[in-house]
């Protein structure tokens, strides 16, 4: 077996003895973007990188990995539940005008939180995000729960929204970057964080919601409905504890893909290096191999950045411009920001009018009582968290692929909204709920991980960050909806179930595959 593969007359790949199933290599594997006509010098240290991280294989600080980055998941799915549980005792408490403010508040922060973390991080590096994003989170949720009016409390969600809002951008990315190509389904089974995070928060609720909580709004004060802040300090405090163990069980490198679209060669081998020593695994890739591909397109741009806010602007267009470089590669990402804009849109309208209008059909869909709810509320996230682990197995079967599986997840929870709409009695709704929970997740969780696999990993932060992105702008737009419509007749309900049908109609369009391919 020869060393050394050749392409076009540069040095590509190093073959490495297959049997040893730790440290084998899957070469063969084409990426999934081709880069070779847009930037060819990438496209050939995109090889020698992947060919090297398959080479070293996977370890423990993988492992590592998978929690860390998980913890933003839960985080996210965590501070759009905690919002909306504790929104009705702060309504009582503080008897706001306009009651959706928290939710609209949540969703403009989410919203700018994607759009900053996803574009900078482009710019600036992966790390930074990632160290810093949590902490800002946590502390302004724990000063939400000391809110002395309305007003304070909407910008503390929207603060706390923004640092965590950039997670789902930055987890996807990072953790996808430094992936073995044989374990890329893993991307997949990282959702099954987010129901971690919705779990976390019905949990904390469910005593303190129970006990702690006013019942109407003439005798509710600070006093008697100290459950809602309660709730935010103890999760504000459980995201403090997840963003140390972020900077301390591990030290995170700058993701290998982004140092070289930025054309620092050295620090690529470097990490790789550090990482095979620290685990005993080989690595072949050398700086010689790297250089002898050329100069990438955007080395020049990586260092525009620095030179003023003109040039930075300038860089962000290249950004956007490099998720069009090709006709294909232009409509995956079109359709991909369509398919996110259909989820944000449907999953959130349904929940705001599927309640009224069961209730307007005389549906006994539970007791009322706090514990009750919150019980239900418990039961209906855990179920939640199986749906990304069904999802990354399915994935991973050639017959079914990523499109194959996100087509699935929609039409069998198509299937369960419309008959939800039949629903009659407390013992139906839960376990409605319950199989919603577990299909939408196959559906989202696929979605999240086909996401950064078919973007350009130079601008893999922007496009998803933009992606993530139009789902919160059509969170805030439910909001609205929510506030001027009528919530007791069956339309909307019909046509928010009609629109999985268009989300697995998108996905069979969709023009990459990413089964059996490694990520660019």
């Amino acid at each position: 077996m020869s060393d050394v593969e050749k392409q076009d007359g540069v040095e590509v790949g190093t073959k490495v003895d297959v049997s040893d199933d730790t440290s084998s290599t899957t070469a063969g594997r084409g990426e999934v973007l081709s880069l070779e006509d847009v930037d060819p010098a990438l496209d050939a240290k995109m090889h020698l990188v992947n060919n090297v991280i398959d080479e070293i294989g996977w370890t423990p600080y993988h492992v590592k990995l998978f929690v860390l980055t998980g913890f933003g998941y839960a985080v996210d799915s965590l501070l759009l539940l905690l919002q909306s549980i504790t929104s009705t005792q702060a309504v009582l408490e503080f008897q706001p005008s306009f009651s959706k403010g928290l939710t609209i508040a949540s969703y403009v922060g989410l919203l700018v939180g994607a759009l900053f973390w996803g574009m900078t991080s482009d710019i600036i590096g992966r790390r930074f995000a990632f160290n810093t994003s949590l902490l800002i989170c946590s502390i302004f949720a724990i000063a939400a729960g000391a809110s002395p009016n309305w007003e304070v409390l909407g910008l503390f969600v929207a603060l706390s929204a923004f640092g965590g809002g950039g997670n789902l951008v930055m987890d996807t990315t990072v953790f996808l970057e430094f992936l073995p190509s044989k374990q890329q389904w893993l991307l997949t089974l990282l959702a099954c964080w987010w129901g971690v995070g919705q779990l976390l928060a019905g949990l904390v609720a469910w005593p303190f919601l129970s006990d702690f909580a006013c019942e109407s709004a003439p005798t509710c004060t600070k006093a008697n409905n100290m459950g809602w802040r309660y709730e935010w300090y103890t999760c504000g405090a459980l995201v403090f504890v997840m963003s140390i163990l972020r900077v301390t069980v591990i030290r995170l490198h700058e993701t290998p893909k982004y140092l070289l679209g930025k054309g620092r060669d050295e620090e690529v081998v470097q990490g790789f290096r550090s990482l095979a020593d620290k685990y005993g695994r080989p690595c072949s890739l050398t700086v010689e191999q790297l250089q002898a591909c050329g100069v990438v397109n955007s080395e020049k741009g990586a260092n525009a950045g620095k030179k003023g806010m003109r040039a930075s602007i300038k860089e962000l267009g290249a950004h956007l411009g490099g998720l069009f470089a090709t006709r294909k590669m232009g409509l995956s990402t079109s359709l991909v920001w369509f398919s996110w804009t259909l989820i944000g849109l449907a999953y959130p309208l349904y929940n705001v009018f599927l309640p009224e209008y069961l209730k307007s059909r005389g549906a006994e869909t539970g007791d009322g009582s706090n514990y009750t709810t919150w019980r239900n509320y418990a039961i209906v996230n855990a179920c939640g968290i199986f749906g990304p682990v069904l999802a990354g197995f399915l994935c991973n079967w050639r017959v079914l692929g990523r499109r194959g599986t996100m087509v699935i997840g929609a039409l069998v929870t198509m299937t369960f909204f419309f008959a939800y709409t039949q629903v009659r009695t407390s013992a139906q709704n839960l376990g409605f709920n319950c199989a919603i929970s577990f299909c939408l997740n196959i559906y989202y969780g696929c979605l999240y991980a086909y996401t950064p696999e078919v973007l350009p990993s130079a601008h893999r932060a922007t496009g998803n960050g933009i992606a993530v992105g139009c789902n919160r702008v059509m969170g805030i737009l439910s909001a609205v909806v929510a506030t001027v419509a009528n919530t007791e007749t069956v339309v909307p309900i019909w046509i928010c179930a009609a629109l999985y049908v268009v989300m697995a109609a998108v996905a069979l369009a969709f023009p990459f595959e990413p089964y059996g391919k490694r990520s660019s």
